[in-house]
């Protein structure tokens, strides 16, 4: 989506939305028709997988399933740049399918001993039509909410959001987008969104974007252009093999004047249970995840570390997670 909303306008996920791949959090997600191209918001997809999510502290996770739809998970958090503590977290996911790997309706939440709660709800109606509502309380009050409408069509997907909409302070935000097909390999799409705020200069803002995306047999390259803040994005996706995959990220802004590339990789060791994923930016920023499934046993280690060498700023994690 478009940078244009300052940061205090972005909710936080408990999830990413159904994709054409495994979410971060792991659940399974629908398999994307061969002739439709996603949503507009998954432009990068490819690039943005092989990428490491580097944490800081330490983190223990239990995953225990009750039952084949109902799904808890006890979360500890020890870090000196997040909140730490302890979260409970849920998951259902209904028998209404669409498919091998996709089932709803499905509701997701966490929650710590404040009473802070992240919530998801997503529901498929169709096989073309899925929405989604998201929310988060913090002490007893709604400090985030999103709404989200999803047409898929044969070789198109068009969606709408409405997200922090307060009709006494006249604030909210509205973004719609349109991912097209133009051939099997060759994508295009934009994205509209407006935004009003007390805080904006004039009170309300609004921009628009445009992406393209043409897929190889085994790479993929990818653009987006925001012609109201002068910035840009290209990605490059490459499968080296089975075991090792590329991804290379140019963002940059006209207006600031700032340009940062990154280079990033994943290496995959089936027969050692192993996933590497390590990356460098031109801002001398170095981070990588170690993710290794001690088997026979349902236990992962993960292990982190991130540095950054003009600052001389290092950070380290380690992660245990018990279940699937």
């Amino acid at each position: 989506m478009a940078s244009v909303p300052p940061p205090s306008t972005e909710i936080p996920k408990v999830v990413s939305p159904p994709g054409d791949a495994k979410s971060e959090t792991g659940l399974a997600v629908p398999a994307q028709d061969d002739t439709n191209p996603g949503v507009y918001d998954d432009l990068h997809r490819k690039c943005k997988e092989v990428f490491p999510a580097p944490f800081e502290g330490a983190r223990l996770q239990i995953n225990k399933g009750l039952s084949s739809v109902f799904q808890i998970s006890h979360t500890l958090t020890m870090s000196s740049l997040q909140p730490s503590g302890y979260r409970f977290g849920c998951t259902y996911v209904g028998d209404r399918q669409f498919g091998p790997n996709e089932a709803y309706p499905v509701l997701l939440g966490d929650m710590d001993f404040s009473g802070s709660l992240n919530a998801q709800v997503i529901h498929q109606f169709t096989k073309a039509i899925r929405c989604r509502f998201i929310s988060q309380i913090q002490c007893s009050k709604l400090v985030g909410s999103q709404m989200g409408l999803e047409y898929r069509g044969k070789d198109y997907t068009t969606s709408f959001t409405l997200a922090n909409v307060d009709l006494r302070k006249d604030s909210g935000m509205f973004i719609c987008n349109y991912l097209q097909n133009i051939t099997k390999r060759i994508a295009l799409g934009t994205e509209f969104l407006y935004q009003s705020d007390a805080n904006i200069p004039g009170g309300h803002v609004g921009a628009v974007s445009f992406g393209a995306r043409y897929s190889g047999d085994s790479w993929q390259i990818s653009s987006n252009l925001t012609p109201f803040t002068l910035g840009m994005k290209l990605c490059y996706y490459q499968k080296a093999s089975n075991t090792m995959q590329f991804g290379v990220e140019l963002d940059g802004n006209l207006a600031s004047q700032e340009c940062t590339t990154t280079v990033a990789y994943q290496v995959d060791l089936p027969k050692s249970d192993v996933v590497f994923k390590g990356q460098l930016d031109s801002n001398f920023c170095i981070g990588a995840v170690l993710e290794k499934k001690l088997l026979p046993m349902p236990f992962t280690l993960t292990l982190s570390g991130f540095g950054n060498h003009v600052k001389n700023t290092f950070r380290f994690g380690i992660g245990f997670t018990v279940g699937s």
